[in-house]
């Protein structure tokens, strides 16, 4: 399955605008078997604050549906599914308020985003509810990922959670490559 930069149209006036932010007929278009369950919101009042690379293992698996409410954030996707060309390798995409853009990333990637500016709120949808024991991630910094952060000068802001996080190396990926090669799909029209 594809990471997929989803679009949603957005008619202005001069009120502002309006956009239909999610709709599971048009969504099923782009991807045609993904069921969200679960809604989530996060809020970030600082610059900097990064969270990930989390994702959960089989079978509590999820794919998310991520967009930006306010401010906005570099989201970073991993390809963590074995045997894949891009195995390890990783993409970015800037999503704000602004840009109205959502990212889908399927099970099998590991997902980390960091605030661009500050009291950015995110917001996502997951296909499968939440499971601490299929909880996991890898370290922000692995030198083995090399992944390019943009970061104030004094670093991140992390959780506990995410400081203590293993690396890339010690991972046994329990997902297969489906033959889909990771790269970002922009559809014409969402």
């Amino acid at each position: 399955m594809a990471v997929i930069v989803y679009e949603p149209r957005r008619f202005f006036d001069d009120r502002g605008w309006f956009s239909e932010t999610f709709n599971a007929r048009s969504f099923r278009k782009l991807i045609d078997d993904v069921t969200f369950v679960q809604d989530n919101q996060s809020f970030s009042r600082e610059i900097g604050t990064l969270r990930g690379l989390h994702f959960q293992i089989p079978p509590f698996a999820q794919s998310k549906l991520v967009r930006c409410l306010t401010g906005a954030i570099l989201d970073i996707v991993v390809d963590i599914r074995s045997g894949s060309p891009t195995y390890g390798k990783w993409l970015s995409c800037e999503l704000s308020a602004e840009n109205g853009r959502q990212l889908f990333i399927p099970a099998g990637f590991a997902h980390g985003l960091v605030t661009l500016e500050p009291d950015t709120h995110i917001a996502y949808k997951v296909s499968d509810f939440y499971a601490p024991e299929g909880d996991k991630g890898f370290r922000w910094d692995d030198p083995d990922l090399g992944i390019e952060w943009p970061l104030p000068p004094d670093g991140p802001l992390l959780s506990p959670k995410d400081q203590l996080l293993p690396l890339f190396k010690d991972f046994e990926s329990p997902f297969l490559y489906d033959g889909v090669p990771m790269a970002l799909t922009i559809p014409s029209e969402a």
